[in-house]
């Protein structure tokens, strides 16, 4: 029987080298990169071709959202399995719409995270019953405009976007990083379903997402 080739992408040392020490017991298991960033992420996919990526959610030097998103259009049979802290709209559906796979939480077991890598070759997802309720939720919603999904924040960085803001522009002018504005900005193009912020502001000026004049 072949080994599951595994990558573990997370930008936390501790929790990386935990779970690769974990994996490496695992005779099904073979691990064939690690790093810590959403670049190192897809510079292994190109490399090494994994079955399964173990993929933190935000990092420097790329996100998982957008690693995954970029994974996903040059190696479609990967699976991406997100591992994060956070289950909160404004992370658990970018990453799905990115293509992510599965979807566990940092407090889940480390038997649970190998039988949902076990499963992920065999075509079944597995997803955090917190996440797997908002899923359940969304779905019952009434039909919204695309925009309505943006929290607050996001919605102030869609309106800079509309006003043609670098990251660093709407960094200082919202008082927040730019990774934060980067996070940002991935996010609000998943929601818009738009390929990059030219397209994000073109909606925002369509649909009248317009930022107040100070």
């Amino acid at each position: 029987m072949e080994k599951i080739r595994v990558a573990v992408i997370d930008d936390h040392d501790m929790v990386r080298k935990g779970l690769l020490a974990y994996l490496v017991t695992e005779p099904s298991i073979e691990i064939v990169g690690e790093g810590s960033s959403g670049k190192a992420a897809i510079e292994i996919a190109r490399k090494e071709k994994p079955d399964v990526i173990l993929m933190d959610l935000l990092m420097e030097n790329g996100t998982g959202i957008e690693a995954t998103k970029e994974i996903i259009t040059f190696l479609p049979e990967c699976k991406i399995i997100i591992i994060t802290s956070y289950f909160d709209d404004e992370q658990v559906f970018p990453a799905i719409e990115a293509g992510a796979y599965s979807y566990l939480l940092k407090t889940a077991r480390a038997e649970d995270i190998i039988k949902a890598i076990e499963k992920a070759v065999r075509n079944e997802p597995v997803i955090e019953p917190k996440v797997a309720n908002k899923m359940i939720n969304r779905f019952r919603a009434p039909s919204k405009a695309l925009h309505d999904e943006l929290t607050e924040r996001e919605l102030e960085v869609l309106m800079c976007l509309g006003d043609g803001l670098t990251n660093q522009e709407i960094s200082d002018t919202l008082f927040i990083g730019v990774k934060t504005v980067k996070t940002h900005v991935s996010n609000i193009l998943s929601k818009l379903q738009v390929a990059d912020r030219t397209q994000a502001a073109i909606y925002a000026n369509r649909h009248g997402v317009l930022r107040e004049e100070k």
